[in-house]
Formats: C-alpha cells, sequence, structure tokens
C-alpha cells in the first residue's frame, strides 16, 4: 500500500522578489526538500547562495539544505520561537515557515497559501 505524502511549501523571497518555491515533500519515513527557482526571477535575478547556481530544475536534497537550515534560530530563542509557533524545535522546516518572514538579510522565507 502506497504511504500518503504529505507537503508543506514555502516562498523565498530574495530582497523582496520572488526568487522560488522550497518544499518539504514526506511519507512519514522518508523527507525530500526541493528548491526551484521561479521563472521570472530566473530571467533577472542572482543567485541566492553559492550552492544554488541559476537553473530551471529543482535542487534536490534529503535534508533541508544547510543554506536554508542556517536562516533559522538557535539556542533560547528557537525554543522559544518553536513554542510560540508551536511546532517541535527540531522541525526546522516548520521554523523556517513560521519565523522567515523577518529574517536577518536579503532573503526570506514566507508559507505559501492557497491562492499563491
Amino acid at each position: 500500500m502506497d504511504k500518503v505524502k504529505r507537503e508543506r511549501v514555502g516562498l523565498v523571497w530574495a530582497n523582496g522578489r520572488l526568487a522560488g518555491t522550497l518544499r518539504e515533500i514526506t511519507d512519514g519515513l522518508r523527507f525530500e526538500y526541493q528548491f526551484q527557482y521561479d521563472s521570472d526571477y530566473l530571467k533577472q535575478g542572482s543567485p541566492i547562495g553559492h550552492h544554488f547556481a541559476l537553473q530551471q530544475a529543482p535542487f534536490i536534497s534529503d535534508v533541508l539544505p544547510p543554506f536554508f537550515e542556517n536562516l533559522t534560530s538557535e539556542g533560547w530563542v528557537r525554543r522559544y520561537q518553536s513554542a510560540k509557533a508551536r511546532t517541535d524545535k527540531q522541525d526546522s522546516f516548520g521554523l523556517l515557515l513560521a519565523n522567515g518572514r523577518d529574517l536577518i538579510g536579503a532573503i526570506s522565507v514566507t508559507p505559501q497559501t492557497k491562492e499563491a
């Protein structure tokens, strides 16, 4: 019997401009993370990070790429944010979706809404 897959999606913004989509896909046992640049961003954007060259194909990993992992908080701030968001402190993707709107630097991450 096929396992039901669950997906969470975040929109990745670079300097306020939609750069791409970050996805977490899981069947409960295995995780897959995908980052794919937005087609409009590819036309005139610049890479969001050293390991994310501009390309049409998605970047795929079985762990949250370090670029995105490093956008999450640590220590007491992480504990506070996880309690406030009611998510496990080990859930980096969930913390990124809950707190990614107000990050230091050019990158922000927001949850994708149904309309987006």
